[in-house]
């Protein structure tokens, strides 16, 4: 398993980069922009680090975040996805977001916090995955 990142919802770009970039001296390594989903990412990493990032989110539309909705999730990259999530599944963990496109899925943590998985490289689509729907937030 491999630390990805941390997601950070924000109000505002240029204050947040100011913080993170010019105040803790991170630097900007990629930014996306999805105009369908009213979004744009910002990806964030220590100087010399290939380690794990910080995803600043910006939606485009104003929303006030309340009750740390302003903390989004982690992401770790994972060798089997499937594997992982039938372990979690065993163990009583609901996969909120399954991986059915053998990419991608989430689950929480006892306490809420939303945890992304991501496949290293992509698995072809199986069941049952293929067929669960989404449970809860994630």
């Amino acid at each position: 398993m491999q630390f990805l990142h941390t997601m950070v919802r924000v109000t505002n770009v240029e204050d947040s980069l100011r913080f993170y970039c010019q105040g803790l001296g991170l630097e900007e390594v990629r930014r996306t922009e999805n105009e369908k989903g009213r979004y744009t990412l910002i990806f964030l990493r220590a100087p010399g680090d290939a380690g794990g990032e910080v995803e600043l989110t910006y939606n485009w539309d104003p929303e006030e975040y309340t009750g740390g909705r302003n903390f989004g999730h982690l992401a770790y990259r994972v060798k089997d996805i499937y594997k992982l999530c039938q372990h979690l599944a065993d163990m009583g963990v609901t996969i909120n977001r399954p991986p059915r496109d053998g990419h991608m899925a989430f689950v929480r943590s006892p306490d809420g916090i939303s945890v992304e998985l991501i496949q290293e490289g992509t698995l072809p689509p199986q069941e049952p995955w293929l067929s669960m729907p989404n449970t809860g937030k994630w």
